[in-house]
Formats: structure tokens, sequence, C-alpha cells
């Protein structure tokens, strides 16, 4: 893994949205929409951006906490960043958050089409406890199944 000392981590503000958006259109087939994004923020949701030293958005994440579980609701890295360490970076940060916030297990959804997501997760220590059908938008129409991954805190 690359030295990522050189990196702003930083809340997530309104003024980040337009980015964050424009990232996650970038490597996503199926993207949040720019509401869902400012919806997040207004709900409160613990919402952090990951700048590389030009100020450039290389990556985000989106957590919802209920009782003492996370949901790890959105995470992306941009393409021309990725396999460079950055989505174990970003683990390591929303890991801390939950831990800060008290939480004891951190629970996520991910396309079964998604194998590069996956091999991050399970690499880092998520195990996979059930499957959601239908869950994401498909092509055709159809719809997708849900992975949910959950690690323990």
């Amino acid at each position: 893994m690359r030295d990522h000392g050189l990196l702003d981590y930083m809340p997530m503000q309104a003024s980040d949205v337009d980015a964050v958006h424009a990232l996650e259109q970038s490597v996503f087939p199926y993207p949040w929409s720019r509401a869902n994004f400012v919806d997040s923020l207004a709900s409160g949701y613990d919402g952090w951006v990951l700048r590389d030293e030009s100020g450039a958005l290389i990556g985000y994440f989106l957590l919802m906490y209920a009782l003492d579980e996370a949901h790890l609701l959105d995470v992306a890295v941009a393409g021309h960043r990725q396999g460079q360490g950055l989505g174990r970076y970003l683990l390591d940060k929303i890991v801390t958050r939950c831990r800060e916030k008290g939480m004891v297990s951190i629970f996520l959804e991910v396309r079964p089409s998604n194998v590069r997501a996956q091999q991050v997760y399970k690499h880092y220590g998520f195990a996979e406890i059930g499957r959601r059908k239908g869950y994401y938008p498909a092509s055709g129409g159809g719809r997708e199944d849900a992975i949910v991954m959950r690690f323990v805190l």
C-alpha cells in the first residue's frame, strides 16, 4: 500500500455533493442521485470525503448509525485511483468512526456482480451473512440481489 499521508480526509459538506455525485456516477452503473446525497447529509448521516494533494475528490463514504450497528450506505474510490490501497484506507477510517460511535458491527450490501468490492470487503474481514432478493436495479429493467456482509468491531 502506498503512503497516504498527503491526503485530506474531512467531513462531507453540502459543498462536496456535486463532486461526490460526479464520482459516484463515474464508478457505479446505477449511481445514487444527487438528491440521495443531499438527503443523507440533511438526515445527519456520517459522510466523509478524501481529497488528494491537489484537492481533487478521490473517495468518500456515508454511514448511518442505529443503536449499536452501523450501516455503510455508500463508499467509492475514483476509478483512476483504484488498486492503490485507498479502499482499505477508507475502510480503516470507517472502522475508526464506528468504534468512536460505540458501534459493535458494520453492515453493508454489495452486488454479486461487483466482484472487486466483494474481494476488498472479504480481505478486510467482512463476512457474508445473507442475501436481499431483487435489491438493486439491473439492466433490462431487472433486479439484482444484494449480498449482505457484516464486520464485527
